[in-house]
């Protein structure tokens, strides 16, 4: 609501050095004054209306505003002396009359907002019935990592403990405060799917949409877990909110049919971590199914590892460039070839995911069952940073383990800017 009255604002000011201009041109030098009488004085009526927007403070006399007085310095530089004499008489208002105009303008804004709430845009909260009537949104003071371990092979390695991890945030020891090695079980998922539809996904689409929804089966836990569904190409839909209902989320998938005209991958990443998962109070996870470079996006992918790092969301990115029947010249199952593919590696290896390259059905369907067990596997640690100051610095995060566990691999967010935000804790 503040930021459209601030641009409401911007627009007023805009009008009156039109109007400013206009009585320099028009009431300064035309013969015939007569008809600019009258605009001149329902110009007089929006000038103080939009000192009342502008104005900051109210004067201890209550006569004038303090933002009225910058503005009329401003103006005075525009306007002919006769014009502002007139102008600054007419803003010598008293005090009630002032502050009930004031009133009704406030109403008038807060009812505008009203209406625009009630148009028929996604919301950026889960439903309420998901969220604890008594939890609330606080400024970032913990740092919560999800971390996967991995020996080898590749495989998972369960059974570490607390005094196992040592956390360091630019290179400085932190001690840690909360740790889990369960949040499989125990933690609510909220995971959000996000399907390429652009005009290369044409000839896989069936095939990903089956995909797709064997693995939100395989994933979702009545009751306790949630899921999303979008689609991206040139424009950003939300298929299905965040839901545990299966049906759905099968008809959101298999409903779509169409595709669009570009990829705004950066653009989508954004949004849905910073309008839906950062207000959820569980795991925050978001699976990109793509094909395709960002070819249409306003965010890079510096913005959308930030608010991802910010939002505390884990992603893994699934590449079918490919093709299911290795098709695309100079492109193979598993290999990193160009700026396209190097970007979904950041992307979700900054995040604490992974990406996986598929060249053929039954590898697509490998990688969401990687995907699946992962997350059941996943330790969840948090500390408190001992620099404290919100400046807008990127920290940099290290975990390491313990002696005898010192050659497995540690898979978590690379690290975060320290900008003051809100998310569920």
């Amino acid at each position: 609501m503040g930021g459209r009255a601030f641009v409401t604002g911007q627009l007023w000011v805009k009008k009156l050095v039109s109007i400013a201009l206009y009585h320099r041109d028009e009431v300064e030098t035309t013969k015939s004054r007569t008809a600019h009488q009258a605009r001149f004085r329902r110009d007089l009526v929006t000038f103080r209306m939009c000192v009342l927007i502008v104005g900051v403070k109210i004067d201890p006399r209550g006569e004038v505003l303090k933002g009225q007085r910058v503005f009329i310095n401003e103006a005075s530089k525009r306007l002919s002396p006769t014009v502002m004499k007139t102008a600054k008489s007419s803003m010598k208002v008293p005090f009630l009359t002032l502050f009930t105009r004031f009133v009704l303008l406030l109403i008038s804004l807060v009812t505008v907002g009203a209406l625009y709430a009630q148009q028929p845009t996604p919301s950026p909260t889960p439903p309420a019935a998901d969220q604890d009537p008594d939890s609330v949104r606080i400024p970032i003071n913990r740092v919560r990592l999800p971390i996967t371990v991995l020996d080898k092979k590749g495989n998972f390695v369960p059974g570490l403990t607390k005094s196992d991890f040592f956390i360091f945030e630019d290179r400085v020891p932190h001690q840690v405060e909360t740790f889990s090695d369960d949040i499989g079980t125990t933690s609510p998922l909220y995971l959000a799917v996000l399907m390429d539809t652009s005009p290369s996904t044409a000839g896989k689409l069936k095939f990903e949409q089956e995909s797709a929804m064997n693995f939100i089966q395989s994933v979702v836990r009545p009751r306790k877990d949630r899921v999303l569904f979008a689609t991206f190409d040139h424009e950003i839909k939300l298929r299905q909110d965040f839901t545990d209902k299966l049906d759905l989320l099968d008809r959101a998938v298999f409903g779509v049919k169409k595709t669009g005209d570009q990829t705004a991958l950066f653009d989508a990443v954004w949004q849905f971590c910073d309008e839906k998962l950062r207000s959820v109070a569980g795991r925050r996870v978001l699976v990109v199914i793509t094909d395709g470079d960002d070819t249409y996006s306003r965010a890079n992918i510096r913005d959308a590892i930030d608010i991802a790092q910010r939002t505390e969301t884990t992603i893994f990115a699934i590449s079918t460039k490919a093709g299911f029947l290795a098709t695309v010249p100079g492109v193979e199952a598993g290999q990193v070839k160009d700026k396209g593919d190097k970007d979904l590696v950041k992307l979700a290896e900054e995040t604490g995911g992974t990406a996986f390259f598929t060249g053929d059905m039954l590898s697509l369907e490998r990688s969401f069952t990687k995907i699946s067990k992962e997350l059941r596997a996943q330790y969840l640690v948090t500390y408190k940073p001992i620099n404290d100051r919100y400046d807008g610095s990127f920290r940099k995060v290290d975990v390491k383990l313990s002696e005898p566990y010192k050659d497995l691999k540690i898979r978590t967010k690379h690290g975060y800017k320290a900008i003051a935000d809100s998310v569920r804790p």
